[in-house]
Formats: C-alpha cells, structure tokens, sequence
C-alpha cells in the first residue's frame, strides 16, 4: 500500500545499540542472521547520536536503515507513516507504544507514539505506523 504523504526524516549519527555490522547475505565475513535494528524505534542518546528505544523515555522516531557501526549515518523517520516490527500481534486502529526493545506495542509505560494502519498476526512482522510523535 502507498501513501501520498512523503515520510520525513533525519540523518544522526548511530550509537553502539544501533551500529551493528549486518554485512551482505551469503558474503563471506557477513554475520548470520543480518537482521540490525532496522524499522525500531529510536531516542537521542547524545548529541547528534540515536540508540533504541526502551518503554519509557522520549521517541523521536523510526530507524529506516542500517547502520553497519557506531558513529555511522542513522536515518530517522520522524513524520508520516513508517514501518515497524511489532512486538505482538495487532490490529488496524490500535494505539501503538514502544516495548522494551524498541518494537510496536499495545501496551506500555510510555506516551502513545502512533497508530496502527495495519494487522499483524505475530510478533516479529511489519506494521505500517502512523507516526504521532
């Protein structure tokens, strides 16, 4: 599914809970499995700096990419609709906070920080999200 609102972002710089190197799938060297914290959601940890977000804390936004080490470019979604992977199954409409370990979830100490758009059936899936922060 498209959106027309274009999803804004921002580029900071990856701390060491987010600066994981993936490498690329089936080249030697590449860790297994490549999976990153691609698509959590993000706090500000220093200046300039994101790491992943808990259940509590200030959101500032969706990690879209990868960073392969700390210090390296972290682009934030902070507007629109983003992607998430969910932390439980859920449903078109529901308030979505941020568990533990950066995921989409129904329930949680934080603010609400977005809605859902879609379903998920299991934790672990995408969810498109959107971003009320």
């Amino acid at each position: 599914m498209a959106y027309e609102e274009s999803l804004r972002s921002i580029s900071l710089n990856a701390d060491s809970s987010l600066g994981i190197y993936t490498g690329v799938p089936g080249q030697p060297g590449s860790p297994d499995p490549h999976g990153g914290k691609q698509y959590h959601f993000v706090k500000v940890t220093g200046v300039h700096q994101v790491g992943l977000a808990g259940a509590t804390g200030a959101v500032i936004g969706v990690l879209q990419n990868k960073p392969q080490g700390t210090g390296h470019a972290a682009t934030v979604a902070i507007h629109g609709v983003s992607k998430v992977v969910s932390d439980v199954a859920l449903t078109a409409g529901d308030s979505i906070q941020v568990s533990a370990d950066g995921q989409a979830a129904k329930t949680g100490a934080g603010p609400v920080v977005g809605i859902a758009l879609s379903t998920t059936a299991n934790a672990g899936e995408l969810v498109n999200v959107l971003l009320t922060i």
